[in-house]
């Protein structure tokens, strides 16, 4: 008769072999140090084997209930093998799918396929076939490890969170008894934080916005870049904008949540020099429904690299200055100079973790917010005018 200090005590062979319990109860040790549990049977006088799952997932105690339940079936002439057959539908991937399937509308369409394209290149191939009941962390590890070889530790982290969200998705439908996923902690090299290239220094914001006034290109990408600094929106966010959610009157850009990356109505309190950037450039796109229409086709955005070319071609690399670093260097120098700090996290787009209050957030602290973005872009005219030493802070 097995034991749990008898299985835990096995240890791996050159060759796999076989512990027996009792009742056709076996458990095999592989040389990798795997233990899966089988159970012999005979029916219709041919001997057959089923797996009963994997341990320490499935405990001495929980193998002989399937066991035991098996040998109720025989006794019913029912061949387990068969009885567990629509289980097999239930596979890594098949559930993984329906996941997918079901949180897809929270997401944008190209993360979603995204997402999809990492699952099917990085895990369907090793465990999509696998039944979601019998993987362990183990077996989840060992594909993780695949990923982590290339180098590339934060898309690692990101399968394991999305194969934690599958096992708990399975877990509240009843397909699989626990998250295996969840016992990685701590078995995969943290990833490294991503520095995005930012200017601090006086002097050089100075340079780069001087650069940029002098950018001689198209009107409309000229526009977009000098507005880039003044409005701290992502570069989808900003490139996207609709003439519809622009009032001149009370100086304010409502963005859309559907173009929000956390899917809420965002306000941006418009300074003077924003204003102007934007009247100018009235003049020119406002019959179409786009701040910045593509030049080929009127009728879409200007495309998703465009700003990042022209900041390249006026000589700032990726490890000089990057779209995102517009962000980062506002957030810095304000929390510096003692903004509010839930100011800035609400003009920067960052949600609020209850949901309720997150709701309203885009008005949150406005009055706070709209002397905020006018002292922020007196800041930078001053910068780019050559002063060093200015006072942006609160009054």
């Amino acid at each position: 008769m097995l034991s749990d200090t008898k299985i835990r005590q096995a240890r791996p062979r050159d060759r796999q072999y076989k512990i027996y319990d009792a009742k056709g109860l076996f458990i095999i040790i592989t040389p990798r140090g795997g233990k899966w549990w089988r159970l012999n049977y005979r029916f219709n006088d041919k001997q057959r084997t089923i797996s009963l799952g994997v341990y320490p997932d499935v405990s001495l105690r929980l193998a002989r209930q399937r066991r035991d339940e098996a040998r109720r079936q025989l006794a019913e002439g029912i061949d387990p093998s068969l009885a567990r057959a629509p289980k097999k539908r239930d596979t890594f991937e098949s559930v993984a799918r329906e996941w997918h399937s079901k949180h897809k509308h929270t997401w944008k369409p190209d993360h979603a396929k995204w997402i999809m394209r990492c699952l099917e290149k990085d895990i369907f191939p090793y465990i999509g076939d696998a039944p979601i009941d019998d993987l362990t962390a183990p077996m989840v590890l060992k594909v993780l490890r695949r990923v982590e070889s290339r180098g590339v530790l934060e898309l690692t982290h990101k399968l394991k969170n999305w194969c934690s969200n599958v096992f708990q998705y399975g877990v509240s439908c009843g397909l699989c008894e626990r998250d295996p996923a969840a016992d990685l902690r701590g078995a995969l090299p943290p990833a490294r934080s991503k520095h995005y290239a930012v200017f601090h220094d006086p002097k050089d914001i100075g340079k780069l916005l001087r650069d940029i006034d002098r950018y001689s290109g198209r009107f409309v990408t000229a526009c977009a870049l000098k507005l880039l600094p003044l409005l701290f929106l992502r570069r989808s966010e900003l490139i996207t904008g609709e003439w519809s959610e622009i009032n001149f009157d009370t100086a304010e850009w409502r963005v859309s949540g559907e173009r929000m990356k956390m899917k809420r109505l965002h306000l941006v309190p418009l300074s003077r020099q924003a204003i102007a950037v934007l009247r100018d450039l009235h003049k020119l796109t406002s019959r179409g429904r786009y701040l910045f229409p593509n030049v080929h086709r009127a009728d879409r955005p200007i495309g998703k690299s465009t700003l990042l070319a022209v900041l390249r071609r006026i000589g700032y690399g990726p490890d000089a200055m990057t779209l995102h670093g517009f962000r980062s260097m506002a957030s810095t120098v304000l929390n510096e100079r003692h903004w509010h700090r839930d100011a800035i996290e609400r003009q920067l787009g960052h949600v609020e973790g209850n949901a309720v209050r997150a709701a309203y957030h885009h008005s949150e602290y406005l009055d706070e917010r709209k002397k905020m973005m006018q002292a922020w872009a007196d800041y930078l005219d001053e910068l780019k005018s050559g002063a060093e030493v200015i006072n942006i802070g609160r009054k």
